[in-house]
């Protein structure tokens, strides 16, 4: 009974090496085709070439993150049916290769956002913040999208063009690039012009019809998905909060229980990502990990400190506000269940998520929130955590 340890590597790309992966402890691979658009049918050849390339560093492909939902599929607007049958194919060519699990989104335009990448804490090391003040300068005066100020309270608002008329071009050019280009996870870069036109696309489309064309998307590819042997595992909004105008599905427990009773499948189950949930105060992991338990198909286990106003900065594994322990006992019990239970897939796979850049590491070029060591640190943190609770259930 224990998680299996899992990395994220961005192919053969990522600064680090599968080699290095290897020696920390990990035994899968959570990685993707990065160089096949989006849309794009994912072949039995391009995925064995991956699958060849891991095996042979003495690691296994355990999770897909992810195959990107193209966003005319979010929009339910051009080709948007040929991109979900090529999206089908790719699960049943994934499932046919062996590779069970796949982890993906359904957030519009960008997988995620921050204010700056490089916080620095009083130890030296820095992580990832987002700041409310920062983001509504950059929505309402940097990128000035129509009526944005509309979207928050005057307060803020007033304390953001503060904020900006206090910001120097450079500074202002470093919030622009953090916001909208160059994050790992989206799969395209912007100017500001090219950003706004994007995010127009989405002018018309709410949360709810948002919500709609997800399970719509559900009805359609989990069906594939229980007939290929692989499990879908939706990532939530990170932030979880409506961003730039663009509508959030999957921020709370009751958004994550409605959208698996769409498709009532094993199948059909969500990614527990403890910091992106978490970022959002209104949140309880240790309550969703419970309530959620039998769908959870995959796992990122980071912490962060937040506050109600939707600040947070990524904190070390045991100093955030979320009960990481809580949720590592409440995931330990669900597999014990699922072992019982005479289940094959009962051990669900999980990965340290984001770490703070330290050490070597700091004056090296790396994935925001995906250097070395700090995730080195949170694997190893979580691995002591999970033996330690395993011995205390035994005695139990």
């Amino acid at each position: 009974m224990a998680l299996e340890q899992t990395w994220r590597w961005y192919g053969p790309n990522d600064p680090i090496s599968l080699q290095e992966i290897r020696q920390t402890g990990a035994t899968g691979i959570v990685t993707a085709l990065h160089h096949i658009p989006n849309g794009e049918v994912w072949t039995k050849e391009e995925i064995q070439k991956r699958i060849d390339e891991i095996e042979a560093a003495g690691l296994r492909w355990s999770v897909v993150e992810s195959v990107p939902v193209h966003e005319d599929i979010k929009k339910q607007t051009g080709d948007y049916k040929q991109y979900i049958a090529n999206y089908k194919e790719s699960i049943e060519n994934l499932g046919a290769c062996g590779i069970e699990t796949i982890c993906y989104n359904f957030m519009p335009v960008l997988d995620w956002s921050r204010t700056d990448l490089e916080f620095d804490f009083e130890d030296g090391s820095n992580a990832l913040k987002f700041d409310m003040v920062t983001f509504v300068a950059f929505d309402v005066y940097m990128l000035k999208r129509p009526n944005a100020e509309k979207d928050y309270p005057t307060e803020l608002v007033e304390r953001a063009i503060a904020k900006f008329n206090s910001m120097q071009a450079d500074e202002i050019e470093k919030v622009t690039k953090t916001v909208i280009a160059g994050l790992p996870g989206a799969e395209e870069s912007y100017t500001l012009e090219s950003f706004q036109k994007v995010l127009d696309g989405y002018k018309e489309i709410g949360a709810e019809q948002l919500k709609k064309h997800l399970h719509d998307f559900l009805r359609e590819i989990i069906p594939t998905a229980e007939q290929a042997g692989v499990r879908m595992a939706i990532h939530p909004d990170d932030p979880p909060r409506a961003l730039l105008g663009l509508p959030r599905v999957v921020s709370t427990i009751d958004d994550a229980l409605e959208l698996t009773k769409v498709v009532d499948s094993v199948s059909n189950g969500i990614t527990l990502c403890t910091g992106s949930f978490g970022a959002g105060h209104f949140n309880d992991l240790p309550e969703m990990a419970k309530t959620l338990a039998a769908r959870i198909n995959f796992v990122h286990l980071r912490n962060v400190s937040r506050d109600a106003e939707g600040n947070f900065f990524e904190n070390y594994l045991f100093d955030g506000d979320i009960d990481i322990p809580a949720v590592m006992k409440a995931l330990l019990i669900e597999e014990q269940e699922r072992k019982s239970a005479g289940r094959k897939d009962w051990q669900i796979p999980m990965r340290p998520d984001h770490g703070n850049k330290m050490l070597d590491d700091l004056p090296k070029s790396t994935n925001p929130g995906y250097s070395l060591y700090g995730r080195m640190k949170g694997l190893a943190e979580l691995r002591g955590l999970e033996q330690g609770l395993i011995a205390s259930m035994k005695q139990a």
